[in-house]
């Protein structure tokens, strides 16, 4: 009797997953709720709709997008091989023709002979199936999210998403500030970007000024108090950001000896604090104009932002509470979750965790043990930043941060990106060279 698998979802993540198992051979079948059921983002019924944008990121292998699909390609990424054959020009990124590209993904699936599609709605994790994979995206639907709620825990499903900017730490001037917690508390976690009178009066002027991201109706929920965008913060009166997210109190500049006008607080995004964030600045501002405007922050005047702030609808597990590196639910090993309910960023990203959950069912049902891709890659680095212990999990894009350093210093900035790129790819082909071993 064959084994049965169930991917709910078919997104990048589950069509990726649902793929890669019917390509070992494995019946699967594969539940879509479109267009019986649609969400409030997409407009087709068919797989992979790309929702926001049409664009998969840069082709660069300098970028954590370049080098994840440089990855997925060794991996034999669906998503990649369909991208290719419906690109259109978009200078040094992949771009795609909407919906030939989905529905040649489309087609695929519902052709292939081990993926029986079933479009319904999802509203109870099933219990007949050896394996499950949940990969709903952030727009799953209000019965499945109590269903994972319940799976997971209460505390441990976010239902939206106040994302603050997150910057590499070797583009920081930390000499524009010091690290301290306020009131001399804690260990010294907090790198306070300092801000004189006239500095804060610039940033707030060119703040209220900031062009914004219009908001979607199924957004419009969001604005609570407890998740102000910062300009919003601003708009209530010109001090109001000095008693809420750049607030000095508490903190003494150890070069002049007082207290700050304002500061601007980064906190440690990984252990290894190259990822710093922006504490409170959770903002709709465009992309460009964050960029702009954060500048304007002495400390963080040449920074590279690694992933820039939103407020949006957003479901994501707190996959560091409830998922091991496998993508296997602690409480459930027979549970998956894969792409953007993971808390993962962005297409590639997405897709990418969908391959890894396909290879791991496709290894139990065979009596393999699951895998964990390396660290050094850029799969692996995602996936250790979603499941290693953090007390909060914020989504996160790929980004040359999340790998670990080189064993020599490299000054270069470039030259260390391109030799990490290169160590990823190696160890990328050699982490599937043991996929085969003993199959």
């Amino acid at each position: 009797m064959d084994k049965k698998v169930c991917v709910i979802g078919a997104g990048l993540a589950g069509t990726e997953a649902a793929f890669k198992l019917a390509e070992e051979g494995i019946k699967v079948d594969l539940y879509e709720m479109r267009p019986m059921k649609m969400t409030p983002a997409h407009k087709t019924p068919f797989f992979a709709e790309v929702v926001c944008s049409n664009s998969l990121g840069s082709f660069e292998i300098c970028t954590g997008s370049g080098l994840l699909k440089e990855e997925m390609k060794l991996l034999d990424s669906l998503i990649l091989k369909v991208a290719e054959k419906h690109k259109v020009p978009a200078g040094g990124a992949l771009a795609v023709d909407r919906v030939k590209f989905s529905k040649e993904i489309t087609e695929i699936l519902e052709n292939h002979p081990n993926i029986n599609v079933i479009r319904e709605e999802i509203k109870k994790i099933p219990e007949d199936y050896e394996y499950v994979i949940i990969a709903t995206g952030p727009l799953t639907s209000e019965k499945l999210s109590k269903e994972i709620q319940n799976l997971t825990g209460q505390e441990y499903l976010y239902f939206y998403d106040a994302i603050a900017p997150t910057v590499d730490a070797e583009t920081v001037d930390f000499s524009k500030g010091f690290w301290a917690d306020r009131y001399g508390k804690g260990t010294g976690d907090y790198f306070n970007c300092v801000l004189t009178e006239e500095e804060y009066e610039i940033f707030y002027n060119e703040l209220l000024k900031g062009e914004q991201v219009p908001l979607k109706d199924f957004e419009r929920a969001v604005f609570f108090e407890g998740c102000l965008p910062i300009e919003e913060i601003a708009r209530r009166g010109k001090e109001t950001l000095l008693y809420g997210p750049m607030k000095p109190v508490g903190l003494t500049d150890p070069k002049t000896g007082k207290r700050p006008f304002a500061v601007v607080q980064l906190r440690k995004e990984n252990k290894e604090g190259t990822l710093l964030s922006l504490v409170g600045f959770q903002t709709k501002l465009k992309y460009p104009e964050q960029k702009r405007i954060f500048r304007l922050i002495p400390a963080l005047k040449d920074a590279t932002f690694v992933r820039l702030g939103s407020i949006h609808r957003n479901t994501f597990i707190q996959s560091q509470k409830v998922l091991l590196p496998t993508l296997q639910l602690r409480k459930n090993p027979k549970i998956f979750f894969a792409g953007q309910i993971t808390g993962v960023e962005g297409y590639v990203a997405s897709a990418a965790t969908g391959i890894l959950a396909g290879i791991n069912v496709s290894r139990l049902i065979k009596g393999l043990e699951p895998v964990i891709p390396p660290t050094e890659t850029m799969l692996g680095g995602l996936i250790n930043y979603i499941t290693t212990e953090k007390d909060e999990l914020q989504p996160m894009n790929p980004n040359f941060a999340l790998l670990p350093d080189l064993p020599k210093k490299v000054k270069d900035k470039r030259k260390r990106k391109q030799l990490k790129a290169e160590r990823a790819i190696n160890k990328m082909k050699e982490f599937i060279q043991t996929l085969y071993v003993n199959t």
